[in-house]
């Protein structure tokens, strides 16, 4: 029989590589989408195509971390082998402006998630495993550098806030019930699937976009944050790892590099032949109230437990994303008839 997986946030960028990365390994996935009016499962469509309508490998379920009876409803159903939480309101600055909705779906979520495999666990005598998305945002404030496992919190947002509180649930679960319960303590890891208003790819659609005519300027924040950034489709990888080892454990993904976002612009704005000084301002909107100066991760341990090792580097990353933004604006530009 083949495994059962159960991941939220499916249509996001990690969800879409990892439910890829299942399907290759031979899982059935079930993905938790939320609804709305347009049904936002573009990263994921070519999968549900090459997959099959009728006794698909991956199938879609409505749910919401709000709804903790929901839920419990699909992992009933679902019956899974391993439960993967990468759903959030994930955006840092967003959480400033909405730290209240941001603490329910990162925070309880999370919580929801936990206790709806717990109670299962008990009335079906099975083990479900679980993972949580952390993030190096819970860092924070730099307390050491490089970042580790035992590297204490010190959150600087809303969502970070949240992310602490979903890390020690799941330790919490772990250590009170026995429940294989890991965390992934991820840094910044981008791809061509990243949400558009995410600095990198705000910043590679924007240089393709200027490169075509397309677009004029590009407006941005704090240029000198430094980040440790990596390919996520490298970084879900590590997600499926964690989830195989025989004990559960928490986990510092990183690739042990900082750079910062003049860095990445400048590399970007190269890949198109353009000076970016010519086309980007400062907007004081896009400024956090409490800045993350510096954010890079030891993943030693990783690497020793897991055999994990990122195979994007930065600039292969960087020219990653400009490469597909610019099929994106020739085809956008086609569309318009010019």
């Amino acid at each position: 029989m083949a495994k059962v997986a159960l991941l939220t946030g499916v249509t996001g960028q990690d969800g879409s590589y990892l439910a890829e990365l299942l399907l290759s390994k031979g899982y059935e996935v079930h993905g938790v989408v939320r609804r709305s009016s347009s049904f936002a499962t573009g990263r994921i469509d070519h999968l549900r195509r090459g997959y099959g309508t009728n006794g698909s490998r991956l199938q879609l379920h409505y749910g919401d971390l709000g709804d903790a009876t929901g839920l419990r409803r699909i992992i009933e159903q679902v019956r899974p082998d391993e439960v993967y939480n990468l759903a959030a309101q994930s955006h840092v600055r967003i959480s400033f402006d909405q730290p209240e909705y941001t603490a329910d779906v990162v925070g309880l979520g999370a919580l929801r998630l936990l206790e709806a495999i717990r109670d299962h666990n008990v009335r079906h005598k099975r083990s479900v495993r679980f993972y949580q998305a952390g993030s190096s945002e819970m860092f924070g404030k730099a307390v050491e550098l490089p970042q580790r496992e035992t590297t204490p919190f010190h959150p600087r947002s809303p969502y970070a806030c949240a992310k602490c509180y979903a890390h020690w649930q799941t330790v919490n679960y772990r250590e009170a019930y026995g429940l294989y319960a890991t965390n992934g303590i991820l840094f910044n890891h981008e791809s061509p699937r990243r949400g558009e208003n995410f600095v990198t790819r705000k910043i590679t659609r924007s240089a393709t976009r200027i490169k075509l005519g397309l677009q004029d300027k590009l407006l941005l924040g704090n240029l000198q944050a430094r980040r440790d950034w990596g390919f996520a489709g490298d970084y879900v990888e590590a997600m499926w790892l964690m989830m195989q080892q025989p004990q559960a454990d928490d986990y510092v993904i990183a690739t042990g590099e900082h750079h910062s976002v003049q860095e990445f612009l400048e590399l970007a704005f190269d890949r198109v032949g353009l000076d970016w000084r010519k086309y980007v301002e400062a907007d004081e909107r896009y400024l956090r109230p409490a800045e993350v100066d510096v954010l890079m991760g030891d993943a030693s341990k990783a690497r020793r437990v897991l055999g994990w090792q990122p195979k994007v580097n930065f600039s292969q990353l960087v020219n990653m994303m400009v490469d597909a933004d610019l099929e994106l604006a020739e085809r956008e530009l086609r569309t318009l008839g010019r």
